[in-house]
């Protein structure tokens, strides 16, 4: 059986089906030191909108990736912390890939140079997904936080571009 996947741009109609990817995301335990979803607005104010997308399967999210500024200092412009969940009933079925290759592509759009990624070393699938399209491992950030009173390591990745920045 098979089926189209579509990458869309993120609307804030879709914020509900994403939410409820993000909270899946969540509950694992090994995607992000959040405990909690944030608000629409939240959200919004974090994510540069222009770097926003989704993929769809007949109109349903299965899946959203999106940027945010690693920094408000100028010099830091162009260096995104880069975020890609997939529904945990859809994944392995290359959603993740198409998500990541689409962001990297409308980052180098607007100008970004160096995606950055902070994964947790259990989290297996989104370091290969990330080296697969193009991330080094740049480093293990030790006890980088608490989560449930228990110091985590994250792994470190980055891409730079060809395209844009450094020359």
């Amino acid at each position: 059986m098979g089926f189209k996947i579509v990458i869309d741009k993120m609307y804030t109609e879709d914020w509900d089906e994403v939410r409820g990817i993000y909270l899946d995301g969540i509950a694992t335990g090994n995607a992000t030191f959040q405990k909690e979803a944030p608000t629409w607005e939240q959200w919004d104010n974090a994510h540069v909108p222009e770097c926003r997308l989704v993929a769809r399967i007949a109109g349903q999210v299965v899946g959203w990736a999106a940027l945010s500024p690693v920094s408000s200092r100028c010099v830091y412009s162009g260096v995104g912390e880069v975020s890609v969940y997939v529904s945990q009933w859809r994944s392995g079925k290359g959603i993740g890939s198409l998500l990541l290759n689409s962001l990297i592509k409308i980052s180098e759009q607007n100008d970004f140079w160096t995606l950055q990624s902070g994964v947790f070393p259990e989290n297996k699938g989104s370091l290969q997904l990330h080296k697969k399209c193009g991330f080094r491992e740049v480093g293990r950030r030790e006890r980088i936080g608490k989560m449930d009173g228990k110091w985590r390591d994250t792994i470190l990745l980055e891409r730079r571009s060809n395209k844009v920045g450094v020359k």
